[in-house]
């Protein structure tokens, strides 16, 4: 990857250009989990059953401050574990192509988790299409990485701000509302995403 790729891909917007800040918060928990040599597809397999942790809450649990404090905090740790098992794989020296691949799986797993407690809570249609869309982000990043145009990611409505807005919708109840932000954020993210590639693209070409 050339320079100016390079240095676009470090161009991260929404709640995502947080990452830096948290992974140094996270630092100490992670330093002892390469101690202690916990596998990072185990931190992955947490991230996953936190996700359908949140989503049995979505689900069960009528929404309310209690439903809107454990869902942010599942979703939370479900982060804590997205940051960590890519983390605790390079700084264990246990990093590998098929581990990325796990790590990739498990992120998309856990959204999809948590987004299924809604179809207890929501019309099938809705919930089914908010989980398809909140995918797009993901499929247009990887399809970039995969392209070698750099991995691009961030908002408008990324993982962190989906996360966010899970937890609004426990804890308000307005689920109507907020998988329709999440659905139609999503999307624009994907069309960010894409439109962000394609200049990378066009200064590759010239």
């Amino acid at each position: 990857m050339n320079s100016a790729l390079g240095n676009s891909a470090l161009k991260n917007t929404g709640l995502y250009a947080l990452k830096p800040w948290y992974a140094a918060r996270l630092s100490p928990v992670r330093r002892r989990l390469v101690t202690a040599g916990v596998s990072p597809n185990v931190i992955t397999m947490a991230g996953i059953a936190c996700g359908c942790g949140a989503g049995a809450v979505l689900a069960l649990l009528r929404p309310g401050m209690l439903a809107g404090v454990i869902v942010a905090g599942l979703l939370a740790a479900r982060l804590a574990c997205a940051n960590l098992d890519g983390g605790v794989a390079r700084d264990g020296g246990r990093a590998t192509p098929f581990g990325a691949v796990l790590n990739e799986l498990g992120d998309r797993l856990a959204e999809l988790a948590a987004l299924a407690g809604c179809l207890a809570i929501a019309p099938a249609w809705l919930a089914c299409a908010t989980a398809l869309s909140a995918t797009l982000p993901s499929w247009v990043a990887l399809a970039g990485a995969s392209a070698g145009l750099g991995r691009v990611q961030g908002g408008p409505v990324g993982k962190t701000e989906r996360c966010l807005l899970l937890a609004l919708l426990a804890g308000t109840g307005l689920v109507t509302v907020f998988l329709a932000i999440i659905a139609a954020g999503s999307a624009v993210t994907a069309a960010v995403r894409l439109a962000r590639l394609a200049r990378r693209a066009h200064r590759v070409a010239r």
